[in-house]
C-alpha cells in the first residue's frame, strides 16, 4: 500500500506511503517515539479529528487487537505489500502517528487510512504517468506460512493464524517529486530523485533496526527505478528519528531564506528537516 500505508508519504506515507499516502514523521509525544519519519505520514497525516484525546477514557484502543497476535519469529523481512496486509498497515500506521485517540475513533481513523491507501494505489494505476511509482513496503516477522492462504483458511483455523506473517514496521516510497523543490523558473518537477515517508515501526519492536532494513531496501528500489538520490521529512524535534536518518547517511539540506518549498501537511506547530541520500551506482543487496 503506497503512501498509506498510502503508501502509506506521504505524505508520501504513508502509512510515507497509511503517504497510507506517503510521508513520514517520527514524533516523541508522550516520550513515546510514533515513528521513524520521512515526511512521513502520507501527505496527508492529517488532522481529520479535533485535538482532544479520549486515551484516558479507559476504552480498548483498536491496537491491542492486533497485538493480541505476538511476533512468533525473530527474523525480519522486508517486501512489497499485499492486500491481505492494508489493514495491518493502517494499524501500524495510525498507532505510531495517531496514538492518543481511543476507540471508536481510533478504529475510524484506521478505516480512513485504509480507504486512502486503496485509493492513492488505484489513482497512482489510473492518473499518475507511467514513469511514476509508488510502493508500501513493509517489514514482516514470522515463518510466512500463512501469506498465501485465502482469508476463509485464514479465519477458519486458529493456527493459520498464528502462522500469518505478522506486520512489524512500514515505508512509503515514491518518485512523484511531491515534496521536493521545483528547479528553474518553471518551477519543473525535480526527477530521480525518490521520497520517503510515513516510516513506522510498532512501539513493543522498536530498536531492533527494522526500521533501518526498510530504508535499506527502500534505497534498493530507489536504484533500480534509476533514482540517483532519496529525500524525506524529518519532524525537526525528533532526536530519535534524526539520528537514525544521519546514521545511514542522509544530510540535513538548508532551506534557502525566504524559499517556500514544500513540505508535509500537519500540526502546523511540527516543523521539518529535509534530509537526502545520494546513491551510489552499485545496487545494494538487502
Amino acid at each position: 500500500m503506497q503512501s498509506p500505508p498510502s503508501g502509506i508519504s506521504v505524505t508520501s506515507t504513508a502509512i510515507n506511503s497509511f503517504k497510507i499516502q506517503p510521508f513520514t514523521i517520527i514524533s516523541l509525544k508522550n516520550k513515546k517515539p510514533t515513528s521513524f519519519p520521512s515526511h512521513h505520514v502520507s501527505p496527508s497525516s492529517y488532522q481529520l479529528f479535533p485535538p482532544f484525546s479520549l486515551s484516558k477514557s479507559g476504552l480498548c484502543r483498536a491496537s491491542e487487537v492486533v497485538d493480541l497476535f505476538p511476533a512468533l519469529c525473530s527474523q525480519v523481512r522486508i517486501r512489497e505489500a499485499r492486500v491481505m496486509d492494508y489493514w495491518e498497515v493502517a494499524e501500524t500506521h495510525c498507532s505510531c502517528f495517531f496514538p492518543e485517540y481511543s476507540f471508536p475513533l481510533d478504529f475510524l481513523i484506521r478505516i480512513d487510512r485504509l480507504l486512502l491507501a486503496m485509493l492513492a494505489s488505484i489513482l497512482t494505476a489510473l492518473v499518475r504517468p507511467r514513469a511514476c511509482k509508488r510502493i508500501c513496503l513493509v517489514a514482516v516477522i514470522g515463518n510466512g506460512s500463512g501469506s498465501g492462504t485465502s482469508l476463509h483458511q485464514t479465519l477458519s483455523s486458529f493456527p493459520s493464524i498464528l502462522n500469518k506473517e505478522y506486520v512489524a514496521g512500514i515505508l512509503t516510497l515514491d518518485n512523484f517529486a511531491d515534496y521536493l523543490p521545483r528547479k528553474g523558473p518553471r518551477r519543473w518537477r525535480r526527477t530521480e530523485i525518490a521520497y520517503i515517508s510515513n516510516v513506522a515501526v510498532r512501539e513493543n519492536l522498536r530498536g531492533k533496526g527494522i526500521a533501518k532494513k526498510l530504508i535499506g531496501k527502500a534505497e534498493s528500489m530507489a536504484r533500480s527505478w534509476g533514482c540517483r538520490a532519496v529525500a524525506l521529512h524529518c519532524d525537526l524535534n525528533n532526536s530519535m528519528a534524526t539520528k537514525l536518518y544521519k546514521g545511514q547517511g542522509y544530510k540535513c539540506v538548508k532551506v534557502p531564506k525566504g524559499a517556500k518549498w514544500p513540505q508535509p501537511r500537519s500540526s502546523p506547530d511540527i516543523t521539518f528537516n529535509f534530509m537526502m541520500k545520494l546513491l551510489n551506482n552499485s545496487p545494494a543487496s538487502h
